[in-house]
């Protein structure tokens, strides 16, 4: 999604995404924030939360996680922009329902990227707040076969939303 920005942009990019289906924060803690440090990026994004609703977190320790996710990203990266997107509402998924009541589900889903604005915020970096077009894109059945995850068009979505959203330049900020 965010090479095809850059790279409509005329800049070569070099995409490393450690990022593993079904990992919870503290697998990312564990497993892919060491990664960071190595990779030097100048731009990462962080989306994260959904395996922590479904192993039922709480507020405060996805918030905690969070904290610590983002003072890592910072510190061993410096000067990268860093961007924190909002969850899809995967409780309008064919799947979600497996998890439990849908709106229940979407309740915490928004609490949880209230939590990722405020700690993103916090930690100097941006929130792109995509939450409306990514919930019409679930009540549109843009959806993977998986029945959970969003369908390959929602992330070239995501990634025209965001287009006129982050900088000409990684480094631009």
């Amino acid at each position: 999604m965010l090479t095809r920005l850059w790279a409509d942009r005329g800049r070569q990019v070099v995409l490393r995404n450690p990022a593993v289906n079904g990992y919870r924060t503290d697998d990312l803690l564990i497993e892919e924030l060491p990664l960071v440090a190595s990779f030097r990026p100048t731009l990462v994004t962080v989306l994260i939360g959904a395996n922590d609703i479904v192993a039922d977190s709480s507020d405060e320790r996805y918030r905690e996680r969070l904290f610590v996710i983002h003072g890592h990203v910072h510190a061993d990266a410096p000067g990268a922009a860093v961007y924190a997107l909002p969850q899809p509402d995967w409780s309008l998924s064919r799947a979600g329902a497996s998890f439990g009541a849908p709106a229940a589900i979407a309740a915490r889903i928004e609490r949880f990227n209230d939590i990722a604005r405020e700690e993103a915020e916090r930690a100097g970096g941006a929130y792109v707040d995509i939450f409306s077009l990514m919930r019409e894109q679930m009540r549109r059945g843009m959806i993977a076969p998986d029945g959970l995850h969003p369908s390959a068009a929602a992330y070239a979505e995501w990634a025209e939303a965001l287009r006129d959203r982050l900088p000409a330049s990684p480094r631009a900020l």
